[in-house]
């Protein structure tokens, strides 16, 4: 923001500016050296909800809805860990597949789709739940009008970033999306994560990755974030490549050429 639109502005008007950029308690009111009572209780409010994000187990017919299920053919595998405390405290766990969901995914997904969405749990259940469904049509309206193949998606219980890399060797997609539940915080338990990659392999590390967050009601809108998500899967192609190698080509906002 520019000092030019600073001067002038009374201290409620410019509270309410920079509020409206950010979900984040600045410059709040307080009581001596604390926060002020209603301050407080969103605070705990906002804990209790990031702990349940995060403890919860999914369950596909209640967090998503057997419409949506039925719509997309989804279906449920998982990796090793046998337990979300498990899950938790082992993370390379939830970089692979049980050799069961193995044979699970190759028999139900066709290989060689131009575009595979993978659906994770991750840290946020909520997040999964809140904005999968409205974004999951998006992404594929998007990838319908550049004429590719989507892939079958499936959904992956206790799920890392990591599986990508097995999904790129079971189905060889030019172009895996995975859609997983971003660590909470207290800002908001509903931030959903797009991790993408072009052509994922055994050995790949966040290097080969893009990523595209903040994916929720006061983050990257639904529609947003479906035409970055196909836009950046058309880049992947183009140059063969993903990761560092690719840099997503976004519009830059208006408020930078104040600086």
């Amino acid at each position: 923001m520019s000092d030019d639109h600073l001067q002038g502005s009374t201290w409620p008007d410019l509270l309410q500016r920079i509020r409206a950029r950010t979900p984040a308690r600045v410059l709040v009111d307080r009581a001596g050296a604390g926060y002020r009572t209603p301050t407080q209780l969103e605070l705990r409010q906002a804990h209790a909800a990031a702990r349940d994000a995060v403890r919860h187990e999914l369950n596909p017919e209640r967090d998503l809805g057997p419409e949506f299920i039925k719509r997309w053919q989804l279906f449920e595998v998982s990796t090793p860990a046998r337990s979300k405390d498990e899950y938790l405290l082992r993370p390379d766990l939830g970089r692979a597949f049980t050799n069961q969901a193995s044979r699970q995914i190759t028999n139900a997904c066709p290989a060689q789709a131009d575009l595979q969405i993978v659906i994770g749990d991750g840290l946020s259940v909520t997040a999964v739940a809140r904005q999968v469904p409205p974004l999951l049509p998006f992404i594929a309206a998007e990838a319908e009008r550049q004429g590719w193949k989507l892939g079958r998606p499936f959904i992956i219980r206790h799920c890392r970033v990591g599986i990508m890399n097995h999904v790129g060797e079971l189905l060889s997609p030019k172009v895996v999306v995975l859609l997983i539940g971003e660590r909470p915080g207290l800002a908001t338990a509903e931030s959903l994560s797009a991790y993408m990659a072009f052509s994922p392999r055994s050995g790949d590390t966040d290097a080969r990755r893009n990523l595209i967050s903040n994916i929720h009601s006061r983050g990257v809108a639904m529609q947003a974030a479906a035409r970055r998500i196909v836009a950046l899967a058309a880049q992947m192609r183009a140059q063969q490549a993903s990761g560092v190698n690719v840099k997503e080509d976004v519009e830059r906002p208006q408020w930078l050429d104040h600086r």
